[in-house]
Parts: structure tokens; sequence; C-alpha cells
């Protein structure tokens, strides 16, 4: 059963992926949208072919951008999470913050990073903390909140201090939002590192696509669109990966609940 289900879970999305593809074809085939709005699939992933050395250089500088901004995002969201846990003043006046920042959008706030520093990667790195802190911080401080009160108290019983049932308690406890927020994190940085791309830069995906869109060559956008979705998706698998080699007890409590 649980065979077949994951079977199942692999097939559905592949299916429903190719009749779009054929359509999408068959569109294009028949020229039912001109071919210079909605390239035929077959010409993006020709294009995809014959530029990828260069979306590989360009790639590789927004990784960089998106790994550096994502682990600083995460650090900084744990270190505030923790606070706001184990104070409550903190978690009352920085909480209403984190929520009033949401309400910005990302390309809002890229052309005053570019404004303050310059075209490096620094404004890249800034927007990618930002767009990856929130997720974390806000998991994590509902993770840490959502600990049982008895198994508090039965460590306090124990003379555990606040250290000791942080670290054996709330945080195992907040494994499973943490890596909820790493997975919206991760393709967030991505996003993020590209739209900072978009208004400035020497190198990287959204340098990339901004060029291609100059030069009117939709077949290299779609292309480099689906580039970037790509990465995402590795990322988000890669730390579900990690899910499930830091928390093996999940998966053998789903698997015994099937």
């Amino acid at each position: 059963m649980n065979k077949n289900k994951r079977y199942s879970d692999i097939a559905v999305p592949c299916v429903v992926i190719i009749i779009f593809l054929i359509i999408w074809q068959l569109v294009c085939t028949f020229e039912l949208v001109p071919s210079y709005m909605l390239p035929s699939p077959v010409r993006v992933v020709r294009a995809f072919i014959n530029d990828f050395p260069l979306l590989m250089q360009h790639a590789k500088t927004t990784l960089i951008e998106a790994v550096i901004g994502m682990v600083l995002g995460v650090l900084l969201g744990f270190v505030s999470a923790a606070f706001m846990d184990a104070f409550k003043v903190v978690r009352q006046g920085l909480y209403p913050i984190l929520v009033l920042t949401q309400t910005i959008p990302p390309v809002a706030i890229a052309p005053l990073l570019i404004l303050w520093f310059s075209y490096g990667m620094a404004p890249k790195v800034v927007l990618v903390v930002l767009v990856s802190y929130f997720p974390v911080a806000v998991g994590l401080l509902e993770g840490f909140q959502s600990v049982d009160a008895d198994l508090i108290y039965l460590m306090k019983s124990m003379n555990a201090n606040k250290w000791q049932i942080f670290w054996h308690v709330k945080f195992p406890s907040a494994l499973g939002e943490l890596f909820s927020g790493l997975k919206i994190a991760a393709s967030y940085s991505i996003v993020g590192a590209v739209i900072a791309e978009w208004l400035g830069g020497f190198s990287g995906l959204g340098v990339y696509m901004t060029r291609v869109k100059k030069s009117m060559s939709y077949d290299k956008m779609f292309a480099v669109i689906f580039f970037v979705s790509a990465i995402s998706l590795i990322l988000m698998a890669f730390i579900k990966l990690l899910q499930y080699k830091l928390m093996p007890w999940k998966h053998v409590r789903e698997n015994d609940t099937k």
C-alpha cells in the first residue's frame, strides 16, 4: 500500500506536467498564440541547451547570494525566535515589526538596497536575508510556544535550568516548524536574489533575464524561468532530505499511522 502510494505521488504530477507540455506544444504548433509571445517547449529546451554554459555562470552568482543570505537569515531568525520565546517584552516589541515587514514587497525594497549598497553582492544578500528571515523566525517561535507544558513542568521538577529545557524539550519539538520555515526560505532566497539582480548587477540569473528581455529572446526568458524554478525545487528537496536524516522518528510515526 505504501509502495503504491509512493508511486502515485510521483506518477500523478509527472502525468499532469506531460499533459501540460503537450497542450503547450500544440498551441504553439497551430499558432493559436503568436510565437513571439509564447515560444514552444522545444524552442525553450533548445535555448536552455545552447545557453547552458552561460546560465551556469550566472547561476553560480545567484546561488552564492542565495546561500549566504539564507544562512544569515536562518541564524538571525533562530536567535530572534529564541529571544522572543524567552522574553515576553521582546516578543511584544519585535513580533509586530516582523509582521509589518511582510506587507512591504521585495520589489519595493530592492531599489533602496541598490542605492545604499551599490551594485555588488551586498544588496542581493541583504534582500535574501530579509525574505528568508520571517518564515524561520515565526515558524520557530510557534514551535517553541506550542511545546507541551507537562514536559516543561517535568524538566523543572528535575531541577533543569532554562538552557536545558530549551535544548532538550523546546528545540526538538520545534524542528518540524524549523524545516517548514527552511523550505519556504529556500524558495524565497532564490527569488529574492533574482529580484535584486533585476535592478542592477554584473552577473546572476536576474541580470541574464533583463538582458534577454531587452533582446526580445522570450525562449531564453522561459528557459531561465524554469531554471530558477528547478533550482528552488532542488534546494527544497535537499532540505527535505536533511529533515529525513535529522528527524527519523517523524517518518517512523507516519508509517505506523498508515
